[in-house]
């Protein structure tokens, strides 16, 4: 079984790599899909459930354990910072979808209108 150490390790990497995907430039689009969302939201729980199962060894004891808890703080602070981009995207992507339901809605009804007048 994997030590909380090797956990926080994955976890870091794998948040490593969808914070920087989910902003690689300044003023640049990031993440517009839940699935990226939900990856990170499945991953910070995870490592929650690690974090609060386990009694962490006094600051100092472990150098490579507080390093690794430094850079997961840093992560989560990152995606504080992140996460009302990532709202606006996903409010403005859900209305883009939400009107092209009603262009969708409004094709279907002027079909089934021409039907029948013919």
């Amino acid at each position: 079984m994997p030590s909380l150490l090797q956990n926080l390790r994955a976890t870091n990497q794998r948040m490593r790599l969808w914070l920087d995907s989910a902003a690689p430039w300044p003023g640049q689009p990031g993440i517009t899909a839940p699935e990226p969302v939900a990856a990170l939201l499945s991953e910070l729980l995870r490592a929650g459930g690690w974090l609060s199962a386990e009694s962490l060894p006094a600051t100092g004891a472990d150098p490579q354990l507080d390093a690794e808890l430094a850079e997961y703080r840093g992560h989560v602070e990152r995606l504080r910072e992140l996460l009302p981009s990532i709202h606006g995207q996903l409010l403005a992507e859900r209305a883009r979808i939400e009107a092209q339901r009603a262009r969708m809605h409004a094709a279907a009804e002027w079909a089934r209108a021409s039907l029948q007048t013919l």
